[in-house]
């Protein structure tokens, strides 16, 4: 599970914002400061650093040179102004991407995937590049999925749908982000179309592996 520390003052946004990046399948670590902040990311284990800029203590730009001092871990910064100083001061101290608030949660979910997916995260492949969730076994260079050691016939949509899932696995991914990255929707499609190729999908693989999240999306279970 992808581990996030979120640097807020604002107890509202801190609560909002960490209340529901939990319900999309992530874990949060949160501080109210700077130097709380550095606190926690000297902890360790943080896979992504979401970053206020104006924070008391030390504010966000220093905690992120401080943090880079040490780590290259993913750091998404937010500005409540969206001044073009602090996107690029924070970009220039080492931030990875940044987004302005009022938070827009679908926006922030979207920067966090795109960080973490140019980070190298949250897949976790084998040696030999194949990815295991349980039996199911799913090889992307290849093609191939299998479960028990079985070979598994997806048609190409169901394919896509599956390849999409085990790049996040444990995240929760919405319909209207299922049907731009799958189908390649640049609009709003109907969300019919995900809901019977998870139906499909799941007759193949194994009805438990993708889990539905009433009022999100799915998420496909690690193990």
């Amino acid at each position: 599970m992808t581990f996030i520390l979120l640097v807020e003052d604002d107890d509202v946004i801190r609560k909002t914002v960490s209340l529901t990046l939990g319900r999309y399948g992530y874990r949060l670590d949160t501080a109210a400061d700077g130097l709380s902040g550095l606190e926690a990311f000297r902890g360790g284990g943080h896979d992504l650093l979401v970053l206020d800029v104006m924070l008391p203590e030390l504010d966000g730009i220093s905690l992120c040179r401080r943090v880079r001092e040490s780590s290259q871990v993913p750091i998404l910064m937010m500005s409540a102004r969206g001044d073009s100083l602090d996107v690029v001061s924070g970009l220039e101290a080492g931030a990875d991407d940044y987004v302005v608030k009022p938070v827009d949660i679908p926006v922030l979910v979207a920067r966090i995937r795109s960080v973490l997916r140019r980070a190298g995260a949250p897949a976790e492949p084998s040696p030999s590049g194949v990815l295991r969730f349980g039996e199911l076994s799913v090889d992307p260079a290849a093609l191939e999925v299998r479960l028990g050691g079985r070979p598994v016939e997806l048609a190409p949509t169901e394919m896509r749908l599956l390849l999409e899932f085990a790049a996040h696995p444990g995240i929760v991914l919405e319909r209207a982000t299922l049907l731009r990255e799958v189908w390649d929707y640049g609009w709003d499609g109907d969300s019919r179309v995900v809901d019977l190729c998870v139906q499909r999908l799941r007759k193949k693989i194994g009805a438990d592996l993708i889990e539905t999240v009433r009022g999100f999306g799915y998420k496909l279970r690690r193990s």
